[in-house]
């Protein structure tokens, strides 16, 4: 399983006009679902996002994570990204054969979703398969890939 994080001083995430979910200070994530994906990897990467050191501390460090800031100061979107899972190492064409199928990516990123609303309050998610727009002020920028 795939996270591209952001940290952002804000971003939120529309469908056809309407806002669906949006934070301040935190962290949007990209999540991209692979075949051999299961909700351990799920679990795996979660934990990972909110113990990620990538807030600065007092000295300009990027030493705290999202559990160091607190939920009431850090805010968490998670967004479905099925291209992260592409294969583009050759040609100029994307092969999305590392992809799960659909309806296993559905239910691990609405897994996974779940999972992380009930341990961090106010976590905001798009909505799987749809048509999203994602707003972000990445700030740094700072952004990392990780992998679960």
């Amino acid at each position: 399983m795939i996270g591209l994080l952001q940290r952002v001083r804000r971003a939120s995430v529309e469908i056809d006009g309407r806002t669906m979910a949006r934070i301040e200070r935190g962290l949007l994530v990209l999540i991209g679902i692979e075949r051999d994906d299961t909700a351990a990897r799920g679990t795996r990467l979660l934990e990972r996002l909110l113990s990620y050191r990538v807030f600065e501390d007092d000295t300009g460090r990027m030493n705290k994570s999202l559990r160091d800031l607190g939920a009431e100061r850090g805010g968490l979107l998670l967004v479905s990204q099925f291209t992260l899972a592409a294969d583009t190492r050759s040609g100029t064409r994307a092969s999305f054969t590392p992809a799960a199928a659909p309806d296993e990516a559905r239910a691990l990123y609405t897994g996974l979703v779940s999972e992380a609303q009930k341990i961090w309050p106010g976590t905001g998610s798009g909505v799987f398969g749809a048509d999203m727009q994602i707003s972000l002020v990445n700030d740094g920028p700072v952004t990392f890939w990780l992998e679960a």
